[in-house]
């Protein structure tokens, strides 16, 4: 956990359980800068991220899968004064509601079949501007979502839940 002190209030606070959230809209690129086409299931790779996307088995496997809350993307909408964005907008792969994406981090965290684990922030970039229309990249700071890597392999679709794995749960990687 960050380096905190597992014995420490904040720690386990951290530590406690969340509430399982689940999938809403699932979207893949096929090229750089291409736009994503909505799915209703996806197939997670080990070490390479989501069969069919433009990051699939590329990079240092840090940004594999992105996810964003739906949450995000309503408070986004109002900081813009418009409905909440399309999420083909926003270039992340999966949007989630009903859980907090930042509790995942340091975590794994299961969705339908996969095993994913967070591995940062995804911060928002240059296109959100060009996408979202002018603030629209001030309007995605804080809120851009999580970059996560494939852990273990499997199908990720449309109304999967997201469940975070308790700590020390063992998961055979690259299944």
């Amino acid at each position: 956990m960050s380096g905190l002190n597992p014995e420490s209030d904040v720690a386990k606070l951290m530590a406690k359980l969340t509430r399982d959230g689940s999938v809403e809209w699932i979207g893949l690129r096929g090229e750089r800068r291409g736009p994503l086409q909505p799915v209703e299931s996806a197939a997670a790779v080990p070490g390479s991220g989501l069969e069919g996307d433009h990051f699939h088995g590329q990079g240092d496997g840090k940004r594999q899968v992105t996810l964003i809350q739906g949450e995000h993307l309503d408070a986004v909408g109002a900081f813009l004064r418009e409905p909440s964005p399309d999420p083909a907008l926003t270039r992340r792969n999966i949007v989630v509601r009903g859980v907090n994406l930042f509790s995942l981090q340091d975590r794994r965290f299961r969705i339908g079949g996969a095993v994913l684990e967070h591995s940062g922030p995804c911060h928002p970039c240059s296109r959100m501007e060009e996408n979202l229309g002018p603030g629209g990249y001030n309007a995605m700071r804080g809120h851009g979502g999580i970059t996560a890597r494939v852990v273990q392999g499997g199908t990720i679709s449309v109304g999967d839940t997201v469940e975070r794995l308790p700590l020390g749960e063992e998961v055979v990687e690259g299944s």
